[in-house]
């Protein structure tokens, strides 16, 4: 009889019976990017920042009166989504409080800091170079918005 039990019990667990919804969600689902939105007075002055100094590319514009509502920005598969505080009103206006006057830290992996050393000339260094204690090479900046972006180069694997 004991056997009988441990095979049922263990029928259940191979069933998935006894798992709650939110655990066989969080075993299926699969996250596939994750994109910060960056809320903004205007979205223009910020443009510069990521499309000439660091690459990106604007695939996605909404436009907002005679202004940029809402904008992606993409790089080698990786985004930054900004949007203007006058759009996030419009959009979902039970939100919009939690976004205003709210700034973000964005944290961007590179494979040369020298590069964003050069590609950062003129814009205000809130973070001077330094070593992390983790052994990453860091320079802070503020975007235009005023959203610290810290850049970091990590030391390549000797293996």
């Amino acid at each position: 009889m004991r056997s009988l039990s441990l095979l049922l019990l263990a029928a259940v667990i191979a069933a998935g019976w006894g798992q709650t919804k939110s655990e066989e969600t969080k075993k299926t689902m699969k996250v596939k990017r994750i994109t910060p939105v960056l809320y903004v007075k205007e979205i223009e002055p910020c443009l510069p920042f990521w499309i000439e100094r660091l690459g990106y590319t604007k695939t996605a514009e909404v436009p907002d009166g005679n202004r940029m509502g809402f904008v992606i920005l993409e790089k080698d598969g990786l985004e930054v989504m900004y949007q203007s505080f006058a759009s996030a009103e419009k959009d979902a206006p039970a939100i919009a409080r939690e976004v205003s006057g709210g700034r973000t830290f964005l944290y961007i992996e590179v494979d040369s800091i020298q590069a964003v050393i050069d590609a950062m000339k003129g814009i205000q260094i809130v973070v001077p170079l330094r070593t992390a204690p983790y052994g990453a090479r860091e320079l802070g900046v503020k975007d235009p918005a005023g959203h610290v972006v810290l850049f970091a180069e990590f030391p390549k694997s000797k293996v």
